[in-house]
């Protein structure tokens, strides 16, 4: 067996090759930094842990491609080192908020009140959405706040200050809560103007409120699949309602004579 540089485990793979863990122990926590394919790098690794958590000049900014240390680890360490907490995914928390760096130059910002649900879940990115793992399933992180997997930004809902990397709860407005539902202006009155797409987009109709413009989206579903339309629809699930009020409102809302004569298209 090879003698070992400080910081360094020797370990054996299935196939008995050797390979080489680095890690450390800091205020007390014991401090895994990877696995290495020599034992040269997993003691630089070990080293410039070291240093970054003894050079407080050191910042998140200070990590290069040319580091050991993957930069998920960098930041977890100069997290720990000027926040006294160590956790597993790449937060960096300030006192109201957090940063979670999904690389070095996309960094996503949360309430503070978000932390221990993204300490324990990873975020990963996949076609422009965010996800994370939760029993077994992937959930867009956008439906956390509102956000609808169909929402379109200045449509349905907008960042207040412009930045679509911030998700505190006071940047997210939500203009739109419902799927085909957009908010009008008529004559300076507020309405509702429901949308179904086909085969191109046909007007369900304008309501009143959006509770009635959500409910017609449904209705309109329910219509289509009638007229052998075979797109996966996702209908609203309205909450604040009773199942008798939903069946009432369901009965007497109409739907547009566009759309009552789709048969004839």
């Amino acid at each position: 067996m090879e003698n070992r540089l400080p910081g360094v485990t020797i370990s054996r793979k299935k196939n008995q090759s050797l390979y080489y863990r680095s890690s450390l122990t800091y205020r007390n926590k014991h401090i895994s930094l990877g696995s290495f394919d020599s034992m040269m790098k997993a003691h630089l690794a070990y080293r410039e842990a070291w240093c970054l958590l003894e050079d407080e000049s050191l910042s998140i900014e200070s990590w290069t491609d040319h580091k050991i240390i993957s930069f998920e680890k960098w930041v977890c360490l100069a997290n720990f080192r000027d926040n006294h907490l160590y956790i597993c995914n790449p937060i960096y928390t300030k006192q109201k908020f957090f940063y979670y760096y999904l690389s070095p130059n996309t960094c996503l910002i949360f309430d503070i009140e978000d932390l221990f649900y993204y300490s324990m879940h990873k975020i990963m990115r996949r076609g422009g959405h965010l996800f994370v793992s939760d029993y077994g399933m992937q959930y867009n992180i956008m439906n956390r706040y509102g956000i609808k997997n169909y929402a379109v930004q200045n449509r349905d809902y907008k960042l207040k200050n412009g930045n679509p990397l911030d998700l505190r709860y006071e940047n997210i407005l939500i203009i739109n809560r419902y799927q085909g539902v957009q908010k009008i202006q008529v004559k300076g009155v507020t309405k509702y103007k429901v949308l179904i797409h086909i085969n191109g987009n046909y007007t369900v109709g304008t309501y009143d409120s959006e509770i009635e413009a959500a409910i017609a989206y449904n209705k309109a579903v329910d219509f289509v699949r009638t007229k052998n339309v075979t797109k996966n629809y996702s209908i609203n699930f309205i909450e604040e309602i009773t199942n008798s009020t939903y069946a009432e409102i369901y009965s007497r809302l109409k739907l547009s004579k566009k759309l009552r004569t789709l048969s004839q298209q």
